[in-house]
């Protein structure tokens, strides 16, 4: 059944992608602005409530249509599960910039790379050299991989569609609420911040493995143990670390940002960014989400007979 929706929801998303700006993220981002602007008293209390307040219903109400529909026919549980998973994973709420920038760098569209690459990353791209660009997107689009499509699988296949939804609730207020570096917030958003990082231990090393499982093992490995710990965030440094070492190319590294240099530790091994090694990402990321789906429909198999 698992397997089954996880294909499903994967093809679904093919042929009709879940956009960015669809409906149900921008009102969950809405309301999550709500309880910000009412419960933001800078402390750390304040933030747990808030985030209690917008995770809670979510989680409870796709909890109680899970039983519900369970009880009623297995038929409707499984298309409810296709319908959770494909609202909270799939490849072209990130895919898109990837694939935009591949191409305008194949065909020396700096500038239009610049300004993909900008709107994805949030972040001014103006001084990226070619490189720089390809570096980035490599790093954003192993870490989009995780967070919008193996960090959801791993919390259904383990826990069902509500731990999915969790997931997807749980990063999204990480994002806007424990990593803005607000000096006003204090301690805010710090409850949301390392509710995600604990929540997400297991399934970010799950995908960790599996790059290092499709790709090069050993300097996946390698880089994995020696070079996570020095990213911003540890269990974003593991995807990195460990998607770099197994392309073998070189990450991280010092960026051309706002007329100087930004210093960052170095991630993977082996040659510099360019757009081929942007494909080999590609290829990475498709050939990990093959082995989950193997290895689920192992489970499911084994489980069928008893």
């Amino acid at each position: 059944m698992k397997f089954l929706s996880l294909l499903v929801a994967l093809l679904i998303e093919q042929v009709r992608p879940l956009r960015r700006g669809n409906r149900l993220y921008v009102s969950f981002a809405s309301y999550a602005a709500r309880l910000d602007r009412h419960f933001n008293g800078g402390q750390y209390r304040h933030g747990i409530i808030a985030w209690l307040l917008a995770v809670l219903p979510v989680v409870v109400a796709t909890l109680a249509v899970s039983l519900l529909l369970a009880g009623m026919s297995p038929v409707l549980a499984w298309l409810w599960n296709i319908a959770v998973l494909y609202v909270t994973m799939g490849f072209r709420q990130f895919s898109h910039y990837f694939t935009e920038i591949i191409l305008a760098l194949q065909e020396g569209r700096l500038d239009q790379a610049r300004e993909f690459l900008g709107k994805w990353r949030g972040e001014a791209t103006a001084e990226f050299g070619a490189n720089e660009i390809a570096r980035v997107a490599i790093e954003l689009g192993l870490i989009g991989s995780h967070r919008h499509v193996f960090g959801p699988i791993a919390c259904f296949i383990v826990l069902g569609p509500s731990a999915a939804v969790l997931y997807r609730a749980a990063a999204m207020l990480g994002e806007r609420w424990g990593m803005r570096g607000d000096p006003e917030s204090g301690d805010f958003g710090r409850f949301a911040e390392r509710f995600f990082f604990w929540f997400d231990w297991l399934p970010s090393r799950l995908t960790a493995a599996s790059f290092a499982i499709v790709g090069n093992f050993e300097d996946a490995v390698y880089c994995w143990r020696t070079q996570a710990r020095s990213w911003t965030m540890h269990s974003l440094g593991i995807i990195v670390a460990s998607g770099g070492g197994a392309i073998g190319v070189r990450l991280g590294d010092t960026l051309h940002q706002h007329g100087s240099m930004q210093y960052r530790p170095e991630m993977g091994t082996g040659e510099e960014a360019d757009v081929d090694y942007m494909q080999s990402a590609v290829g990475l990321i498709w050939r990990a989400l093959v082995l989950w789906l193997f290895l689920v429909l192992l489970v499911t198999i084994a489980h069928s007979l008893g």
